[in-house]
């Protein structure tokens, strides 16, 4: 159903001075501009087969209170109607992407965490975390570390990101290699590190783990190829205030600048992957 066609009723409640409610149609898409007042019968006429939302916001001030009332309630409807587009929209992605993904494809995203600068300006990449897609029973989803590692519905992964961008690479030969044995064995692996704790210190050990780190041994143990160059903390960019801070932060003086590390940005570039689908 495309976005300009769908209307929600709402029913929302407003207290005026006469403590009359007034009931409205709202056309809710991203070509929305006007409010206007009229009947919800309206509903059975040209809305079947839509998705009505409906909302109650009752309010009690005194008169001398109505006008902020007002603005408060038509914000909330705002961001009702900002919000039921946006899940509109990343739910046509996930469809649209159903054609295209495959298990084992690999995701890349801003992420929108505390670290996600100082980590971009360290590997000079816009780029910060990143995941392994699987298919079950029609479902999509991001296998991931975070705190803790764990499988993430596909929209709720690409939400979560910086303006919901996201690239999706895949292994050039793929069709070879990712075959159901190999698909079955890459899950297993990634069982042993599930519900393990994120590793804010990039540690090359398996007791924690972050992103990149996960998705590079899970291929590695599971197909032999290594996707992205290991590198060392002292490889990268430090120089910047941001990076700095952060690398004070977990740290402290001692900087473990030879800790063996794989990042999203050495990941991103590798030649082994190839762009299936950005947005």
């Amino acid at each position: 159903m495309p976005q300009e066609y769908w209307v929600s009723l709402i029913n929302i409640f407003l207290t005026d001075k006469k403590c009359q409610p007034l009931t409205c149609v709202i056309k809710n898409c991203r070509f929305s501009r006007l409010f206007k007042v009229c009947s919800p019968l309206q509903s059975c006429n040209g809305l079947i087969s839509l998705k009505p939302a409906t909302v109650y916001f009752a309010y009690t001030y005194h008169y001398h209170t109505y006008k902020m009332t007002r603005t408060t309630t038509i914000l909330l409807l705002v961001l009702t109607i900002f919000f039921g587009c946006s899940n509109g929209k990343t739910e046509k992605t996930i469809q649209e992407l159903g054609q295209t993904i495959q298990n084992g494809d690999i995701i890349f995203q801003t992420s929108l965490s505390d670290q996600s600068k100082a980590i971009q300006l360290a590997t000079n990449s816009k780029y910060s975390h990143m995941g392994i897609i699987y298919e079950d029973d029609g479902q999509y989803f991001v296998y991931e570390a975070v705190q803790p590692v764990k499988l993430t519905p596909l929209k709720d992964w690409i939400n979560r990101g910086e303006n919901r961008h996201y690239v999706i690479k895949r292994l050039k030969n793929a069709d070879k290699v990712l075959t159901q044995e190999t698909l079955t064995k890459m899950k297993q692996i990634g069982e042993k590190y599930k519900g393990k704790n994120y590793d804010i210190y990039f540690e090359w050990s398996d007791d924690k783990i972050y992103c990149s780190e996960l998705v590079w041994k899970i291929y590695k143990e599971a197909t032999g190829i290594e996707i992205g160059e290991l590198e060392h903390l002292s490889d990268f960019d430090l120089t910047n205030e941001i990076v700095q801070q952060k690398m004070k932060e977990r740290y402290g003086d001692n900087i473990p600048k030879e800790e063996k590390v794989i990042s999203p940005a050495a990941m991103f570039n590798s030649n082994k992957l190839a762009t299936i689908k950005k947005n």
